[in-house]
């Protein structure tokens, strides 16, 4: 027995005696703040991006391989780690040294490499948030938390939602998710900000548009 089913199994045995509700839980609460085109919708994310330090970017699909080319090299990236399902045509234009996540890596291991591109499975324009999920396109969560530069790339409009209720609506709260408002940060009792305590120091996002 794990750690995980002997919690679960006090918690079972402390509410063994409690009454049962089936009362449905009300879900009648407000979904999203106001009307929004699509196009509000995503000018909307990316405002609230910026406003959490994240670098946004927009482009066409078409464009993408350069962008992220580009990027990496403005970084001056060497070495990038490369999720097992991500487009192998977003890294077309790039001649860094793809890195391929392995159950083996280390964290040491993961913080020598420069920058990690990913996908990303919803993101949520009124809290600015990116959502991983841990599909192929996005890896497992620890290769976005160890190295200090992280490209996570939104298909726009398929990706994106106006509010929580609605993201959650597309997530499978079985998978290990991920909610990154913004680079890593922290502050102390003085309000003094530090960055890269707990995730990359840098996120840059791309918004990526349809042809």
């Amino acid at each position: 027995m794990n750690s995980r089913e002997r919690i679960l199994g006090r918690v079972r045995r402390a509410l063994a005696d409690a009454p049962a509700d089936e009362t449905p839980l009300s879900r009648d609460y407000l979904r999203e703040h106001g009307q929004r085109t699509i196009a509000e919708t995503v000018d909307l994310l990316a405002e609230n991006l910026a406003d959490y330090r994240a670098l946004v970017h927009r482009c066409a699909d078409r464009e993408l391989a350069d962008l992220i080319m580009r990027l990496l090299a403005e970084r001056g990236s060497r070495t990038v780690l490369v999720p097992p399902g991500l487009p192998p045509y977003w890294l077309t234009a790039s001649d860094v040294t793809q890195v391929h996540d392995r159950a083996a890596s280390t964290a040491h291991e993961l913080d020598r490499v420069d920058s990690v591109v990913t996908g990303c499975a919803v993101a949520i324009a009124e809290t600015g948030t990116l959502v991983l999920d841990g599909s192929p396109d996005q890896g497992r969560r620890r290769i976005t938390l160890v190295p200090d530069h992280h490209i996570c790339v939104v298909r726009v409009p398929g990706q994106v939602v106006s509010s929580v209720p609605q993201g959650l609506e597309r997530l499978d709260p079985a998978r290990p998710l991920t909610w990154i408002s913004g680079p890593s940060a922290t502050s102390d009792i003085e309000l003094d900000r530090v960055e890269g305590v707990h995730g990359p120091r840098t996120l840059e996002v791309i918004l990526v548009g349809e042809d």
